[in-house]
């Protein structure tokens, strides 16, 4: 059975926030149920070389190849970071990696996200997004260079 696609995923996010009618508190405890469905990294993978760098709060990202898709798994030491990132997996998780690259991140203009997690979170945010782009144009470049 194949995934949505990025955008029915992230249609779906967009309705599940707009239930909340704007209500900035339940949207904190909603992106805290979701961070607490996330599957935990193993402490093991809780190292350095994970680490997204940019993040106020620790968030750790790692990668899973698999053939022309990409796999994350993520972690964060605090609830509402934790369901940031549980996001992006989300909708970004065992998708072909252009289309990971290629992605337009609508639905956090669409749920008015920057009500409700501030400047310093938007930023880790933005590092969170940039990192798996950038786990997808690698993984990109290493299957271009398997090819030739």
């Amino acid at each position: 059975m194949q995934k949505p696609s990025i955008n029915d995923i992230q249609d779906e996010i967009i309705e599940a926030f707009s239930l909340l009618d704007g209500d900035v508190e339940m949207a904190n405890f909603y992106l805290m149920e979701l961070g607490q469905k996330l599957k935990p990294l193993d402490e093991s993978d809780k190292v350095d070389e994970n680490l997204v760098k940019g993040c106020q709060s620790k968030v750790w990202l790692k990668t899973e190849f698999d053939k022309d898709t990409l796999r994350f798994n993520a972690d964060s030491n605090t609830a509402i970071t934790k369901g940031l990132v549980s996001l992006l997996v989300k909708i970004l998780s065992e998708q072909k990696v252009d289309d990971i690259i290629n992605a337009d991140l609508y639905f956090i203009h669409r749920i008015g996200m920057n009500r409700f997690i501030g400047t310093q979170r938007s930023n880790g945010f933005a590092a969170m997004i940039k990192q798996m782009k950038i786990y997808a144009i690698a993984y990109k470049s290493k299957m271009e260079r398997k090819a030739s």
